[in-house]
């Protein structure tokens, strides 16, 4: 007779303790990971830090240049670049919103995402811990900041250089009245604030082409030559519903403040008008990336 079967040590299980899976490492991945990687390339990139030099550097060469030329009394505030050096300041707001602003909003944005797909690095970028949405907030984020960083620069430059090159006498409002060194610094800083508006706007517009073709030149030039076709547009008489729908009339409202009195209308106007720009713009470039088969490149 064979011997019984032992129901002991073959199928109990070994001194009471159960064996544990192993826990997994959680990654660190997600909108953070993303941002993370966007901004170690955004630094390391020569148009950026180039941009924001230029930003810092040009405006006193210019203003330096104005002092010892014919004053521009075409241009608002030119006739006034020897008397105060806010008028500079606001003179090279001027200047800039025509056509320096929206260059500098797609210098970055315009290349966000057309570079990535003329480099065919889409694959590297979206890995398990990254999907396509974190890194296009990330890119849209990083955009925004360089352009706000850039108007920054500019603004403080401008002003500074204005101020040591030219003097903080008072200021000329655009009614005729007398501006006092600080209340026209406070206005001139407040002028510099408004087109961060605008100039955010300007932005989603290069995301948005950006996003949608796939030439990073046509994403860089593409923004410019929108912009300059919106300030023509504005300028033509007759468009006043039209005007009032374009983000780039919004880079005039700061002139309401320095009349007297003062009038706001034109800058709730504008505020209301960039976010709506912005928020479309943003997203439908998230949509279109999204949906868009982009795993080959």
């Amino acid at each position: 007779m064979s011997a019984p079967l032992t129901s002991g040590a073959a199928q109990a299980p070994a001194t009471g303790v159960l064996a544990r899976a192993p826990r997994a490492v959680p990654t660190r991945g997600g909108f953070p990971a993303a941002l993370r990687a966007e901004a170690t390339k955004l630094t390391a990139q020569l148009r950026a830090k180039l941009l924001l030099a230029a930003c810092l550097v040009v405006p006193p060469v210019v203003v330096a240049g104005l002092a010892g030329q014919r004053p521009p009394s075409d241009t608002i505030y030119g006739r006034w670049v020897h008397e105060s050096g806010y008028a500079d300041s606001l003179l090279l707001l001027g200047f800039a919103a025509q056509w320096v602003l929206p260059l500098v909003a797609s210098l970055v944005a315009g290349d966000t995402f057309a570079g990535e797909e003329a480099h065919g690095t889409w694959k590297t970028l979206l890995t398990r811990s990254v999907s396509r949405s974190h890194v296009f907030w990330a890119k849209c984020v990083l955009s925004a900041v360089v352009s706000l960083l850039a108007l920054l620069l500019m603004a403080v430059s401008a002003t500074v250089a204005g101020m040591l090159l030219v003097g903080t006498q008072p200021l000329v409002g655009l009614s005729g009245q007398t501006v006092g060194s600080t209340a026209a610094l406070e206005l001139v800083a407040a002028s510099w604030a408004l087109a961060a508006a605008p100039l955010l706007a300007m932005t989603a517009i290069a995301l948005l082409l950006s996003a949608r073709v796939r030439n990073p030149a046509v994403g860089v030039v593409g923004p410019v030559v929108i912009g300059l076709l919106m300030t023509l547009l504005g300028a033509v008489g007759g468009t006043h519903l039209l005007r009032r729908a374009l983000p780039t009339t919004a880079f005039e409202s700061w002139h309401g403040l320095f009349a007297a009195p003062a009038f706001t209308g034109p800058v709730w106007q504008g505020l209301l008008t960039c976010a709506v720009w912005t928020v479309v713009c943003l997203l439908l470039a998230r949509v279109h990336l999204v949906r868009r088969d982009i795993t080959g490149g």
